[in-house]
């Protein structure tokens, strides 16, 4: 499939090839909102923590004798029961991150691809190298009428992240860094003619089975 490939000044570039595998397949959502949640997941601190019964201090003893007195029978003063007990059940340091399938991890990438696509909400630029100034580059948005919008190129331009580095609503990815999450966080989803040809290695290397990541 055939797609347009434009400027930053509005102009028009030529055409690129969109391989239908991966910019055409039917979205599905259901992958999509797993493959967010996984990445979520994986980006929690998990540094949660509160004291339990024997992290707490105070003494060891025993608080008064079993029977005879009265009370209820205790066996500690750190009990969740005393003030400055220790707490039951609470949260502890660890990783919420967990495993899911590569291929789910891939479809998920291909059907955010497709769904930006379908909007007409996918933007092929020829380069995105010469712009180094915020206001410059502002101007050109502006023209270009983006609101959210991620760039994906193949290495990202230090001038071009310089001058996006102020505008809200602008984030640049390289094409290894690629995710559903920050797809569908973005109204618009440009990527250069470069970031195109690294994005169709990265998911034909996923395919044939390459040591490739899908990124988080």
């Amino acid at each position: 499939m055939q797609i347009d490939i434009s400027t930053l000044d509005a102009g028009s570039a030529g055409k690129a090839e969109l391989p239908e595998e991966y910019f055409a397949a039917t979205p599905r959502a259901d992958i999509m909102a797993r493959v967010v949640h996984w990445q979520l997941a994986k980006r929690r601190a998990g540094t949660h923590k509160v004291k339990g019964m024997g992290e707490v201090s105070g003494t060891t003893k025993k608080p008064y004798r079993q029977k005879g007195t009265g009370n209820a029978r205790q066996g500690s003063l750190r009990a969740p029961q005393f003030r400055t007990g220790g707490a039951v059940h609470g949260p502890v340091v660890r990783d919420h991150g967990y495993s899911l399938n590569k291929k789910v991890r891939r479809l998920g990438l291909i059907s955010a691809l497709s769904q930006k696509l379908a909007e007409g909400k996918l933007v092929v630029l020829d380069t995105v190298s010469g712009v180094s100034k915020t206001s410059e580059l502002n101007v050109k948005l502006k023209k270009l009428g983006w609101g959210r919008t991620l760039v994906v190129d193949a290495v990202v331009d230090e001038g071009f992240a310089r001058a996006s580095r102020n505008l809200i609503g602008i984030d640049v990815l390289p094409v290894v860094g690629a995710n559903v999450y920050d797809i569908l966080q973005h109204d618009t989803l440009a990527i250069t003619a470069a970031g195109l040809e690294g994005l169709k290695r990265r998911l034909d290397g996923i395919k044939s089975g390459a040591n490739e990541e899908i990124a988080a």
